[in-house]
């Protein structure tokens, strides 16, 4: 039997959550949102993408083991540079599935939200 473990880095939280979960070999990272990194897309999305990768870290994985991904866009014409910074980020991995939309509304007034799935191991060669 597998037990739930909770991964916490202990950063802001503006709602009762675990940033990150994992049972047996599945990680789930919760939305990451980046507005303590700047207030740009840019800025917000490569901070988001650090908070993956620590939390990921934390919980013994890696980018190379995400095998899915749902973006949160606040405008989707900002789509094309989301990806720019995302691909640069997954760089030499396999890919992982991904879906990306437009809300309306993000916590902390965010531009992006990122939440990520993954399979400790599974992306080793």
């Amino acid at each position: 039997m597998y037990e739930k473990r909770a991964v916490d880095l202990g950063g802001l939280r503006l709602a009762p959550y675990s940033p990150c979960i994992t049972v047996g070999n599945h990680i789930w990272v919760a939305g990451q949102i980046g507005t303590d990194g700047g207030d740009s897309l840019k800025e917000q999305t490569v901070t988001a993408l650090q908070k993956i990768d620590s939390l990921l870290s934390e919980a013994g994985s890696s980018k190379s083991d995400l095998v899915r991904v749902t973006v949160l866009l606040l405008d989707m014409s900002d789509f094309s540079e989301f990806n720019d910074i995302y691909g640069s980020w997954l760089a030499g991995t396999v890919l992982p599935a991904r879906a990306a939309y437009a809300v309306k509304e993000l916590p902390g007034g965010a531009k992006v939200e990122i939440v990520a799935e993954a399979f400790l191991g599974s992306g080793k060669k």
